[in-house]
């Protein structure tokens, strides 16, 4: 399976935030982006300085962000968008809602790894299952009434118990219901847009593909 294996310090420098996409490290003295909050290269602060961005740029600017949030790559993020659009309701809406979805993310989501990255790579060396069966996609589209669970005899694998413990104090999810003791849970319902706080403009995204 295709993933982006660079150094992702260097996404949020240059999306000018924090996107915390290596997990407890993102909370420490040792984030790239708290000793460096401008964009990598050797111009990186003077760039920062006269850098004017237009419409195209805001919006890529906007996907990118996304794509490196939850990461997809481009091939199939453009899948979410193009099925986005074929839905009922607001399109840009209706893309976070499906990447909300992924095996991955509710994975990250319920506390059972520290990013979305270490999810993955969790789902895929088959520690996970959804529904009583070994699932190892990480893309895997869950439905309300889905119930994911750690393996019996992977629940005590260290990066599982680390997060579990982090996780301990984040308030609930309405559209999650997890058990972190168990190592299981389970999908109520699709989530809401007021329920989803990833910060993203994400009509601009849809507009960028409208193009």
């Amino acid at each position: 399976m295709a993933r982006y294996t660079g150094p992702v310090c260097r996404i949020c420098r240059r999306e000018g935030q924090k996107l915390f996409l290596k997990g407890q490290r993102c909370y420490g003295p040792k984030c790239a982006w708290e000793k460096k909050q401008y964009p990598p290269g050797q111009s990186g602060q003077a760039a920062a300085r006269r850098r004017r961005v237009s419409d195209y740029g805001m919006q890529m600017r906007e996907k990118q962000k996304l794509r490196a949030l939850y990461g997809v790559l481009e091939k199939p993020f453009r899948k979410y968008v193009v099925q986005a659009e074929r839905m009922s309701g607001v399109a840009g809406e209706n893309m976070l809602k499906l990447l909300e979805m992924r095996l991955d993310n509710v994975v990250y989501r319920a506390g059972f790894a520290a990013s979305r990255a270490e999810a993955r790579q969790l789902i895929n060396h088959g520690h996970f299952m959804v529904d009583g069966r070994i699932t190892n996609v990480a893309s895997f589209r869950l439905k309300p009434g889905h119930v994911v669970k750690v393996k019996d005899a992977d629940r005590d694998l260290p990066p599982i118990v680390a997060a579990a413990e982090a996780a301990g104090g984040r308030p609930a999810l309405s559209w999650l219901q997890t058990d972190l003791a168990a190592r299981q849970v389970t999908m109520l319902a699709i989530p809401e847009r007021a329920e989803i706080d990833t910060d993203v403009n994400e009509q601009m995204i849809i507009e960028f593909y409208s193009r």
